[in-house]
């Protein structure tokens, strides 16, 4: 049992009591920029936002602002850096106390990355559930309108609580902006937060089926965004066939990026959903925090075990990895080079990635593979290696193929929100890849701990996940 350590922290009370007021003014899409007022404690806004499209568009743009820029999605605190230290994908160099308690698997309650992680996502959850119920009562808003954002709504708080519940496992799945029954709500299963993920993502489907916008740079969530994380979370799931459905689906419409150095351009027609900057150029955190600019000075680093996972004569190893080296040359490090642009001047030329089509081939070789389909499997697998200069694999056994669609989502999502990590787990490899070479490893390290400030507050949220 890990020693809890404590400290004084800010108490973050659970959704009633720390509510975002979010109110929204006539702007384009993407704006940031919001009036604070203080309405009652369980209403968000009134209801003059959701009589006009655009200040309901401001609304979302506001979640989409927010998960770019902190919290587990992306921006400084995401899934990319965290579970890569996590895992086996990155080396961290830095003294930040909290991130080397991810690095070294000793997270501790009272870690305050876990606590933002865990007060970020309800905050967006909240500000998703206000938009669902402001479109639903809205008479004003013409009803494919109203159907688009709420499907919008939906796929965002179906994602958020798919990341709890990848971290923490059995996490509340709120639905509501009423504070009191928010202050006081308990942990379902697992299994229980996946089907109602599900269900949410499925009516999102169903509500922006018909849906007509602009969406040539894919940083509005769509149906496809939806079934792009159904897909996903049927993989997690086991739900196999479901899982080569979805991504079936989104293989028919998306093509694979010819050239890799394009991949992760905005511009780049595998990109299923992106976040952008807004209205002013900007970078992506993916490479702020990852591209190294110096020895000493740096915080991550790619791992020995990563590099070597790359086969020769792989093209990703040249296109996405790169290297600085100390003044005497004797030291080089590595580091994911995916995103290219540290600092933006003039024009923002990629956007931060959350879902795209070479993890759909992925998704479907590994469904098609427990399912028989070897040939199949095959292919996808093969489609993917191709694009990366790669000859076809050649494997005899079911088992053999699953471990090469492993190998291969290693390689070709490498530090791409904690995929990595999230593969060892749900596959149940993460001791037999992390017990050597983290000495704290533990069984128990597969959950974070729900945050200490969280169980203090609301005493609901017990049991704390074992270990800690």
């Amino acid at each position: 049992m890990k020693r809890i350590k404590k400290f004084e922290n800010i108490r973050w009370e659970f959704l009633g009591y720390r509510l975002v007021v979010m109110v929204f003014i006539l702007a384009l899409a993407n704006c940031t920029d919001f009036v604070e007022v203080d309405p009652p404690k369980n209403i968000m806004v009134s209801q003059t936002v959701f009589e006009d499209a655009s200040t309901v568009e401001s609304a979302m743009a506001d979640l989409y602002f927010s998960m770019r820029e902190s919290g587990m999605v992306s921006g400084n605190y995401g899934f990319t850096t965290r579970m890569g230290i996590y895992s086996d994908e990155l080396d961290y160099y830095g003294f930040d106390v909290q991130l080397v308690e991810l690095y070294q698997n000793q997270v501790l309650p009272a870690n305050t990355e876990v606590q933002t992680w865990w007060s970020e996502a309800y905050t967006v959850i909240y500000g998703a559930n206000a938009i669902i119920e402001g479109v639903e009562s809205s008479s004003v808003l013409e009803e494919a309108d109203r159907n688009r954002f709420k499907g919008q709504a939906l796929f965002v708080r179906g994602l958020m609580h798919y990341d709890l519940v990848s971290v923490f496992g059995d996490v509340p799945y709120v639905t509501t902006t009423d504070y009191r029954v928010n202050s006081a709500v308990s942990r379902l299963p697992e299994v229980q937060v996946l089907e109602r993920i599900e269900s949410d993502l499925l009516m999102a489907v169903e509500l922006m089926g018909n849906s007509d916008i602009d969406n040539m740079e894919r940083t509005v969530p769509d149906h496809f965004v939806a079934k792009a994380l159904l897909a996903r979370l049927y993989g997690y799931m086991g739900k196999w066939d479901k899982a080569e459905d979805m991504a079936t689906d989104l293989m028919s419409v998306f093509d694979l990026e010819e050239e890799l150095g394009n991949v992760f351009l905005k511009g780049s027609g595998e990109t299923i959903w992106q976040l952008s900057h807004g209205e002013l150029p900007g970078n992506t955190q993916e490479a702020v925090q990852l591209i190294i600019p110096l020895i000493p000075g740096q915080s991550f680093a790619m791992t020995d075990g990563l590099l070597a996972a790359f086969e020769d004569g792989d093209l990703r190893r040249t296109e996405w990895v790169d290297s600085i080296s100390d003044a005497e040359n004797t030291l080089t490090l590595y580091y994911p080079y995916k995103y290219k642009a540290r600092f933006n001047a003039t024009e923002s030329l990629e956007y931060s990635i959350q879902f795209r089509l070479a993890e759909q081939f992925l998704i479907r070789s590994e469904a098609r593979a427990h399912q028989g389909n070897l040939v199949g499997a095959l292919a996808d697998l093969n489609e993917v290696r191709n694009r990366a200069g790669l000859v076809d694999v050649v494997v005899h056994t079911e088992g053999e193929l699953l471990e090469a669609i492993l190998g291969e989502r290693r390689i070709e999502l490498f530090t791409e929100q904690g995929h990595r990590w999230f593969d060892l787990k749900r596959t149940g490899r993460a001791a037999v890849a992390l017990g050597a070479l983290k000495p704290s490893w533990e069984d128990t390290d597969l959950l974070l701990p729900v945050p200490e400030g969280e169980l203090q507050a609301n005493p609901n949220l017990l049991p704390q996940n074992q270990g800690y």
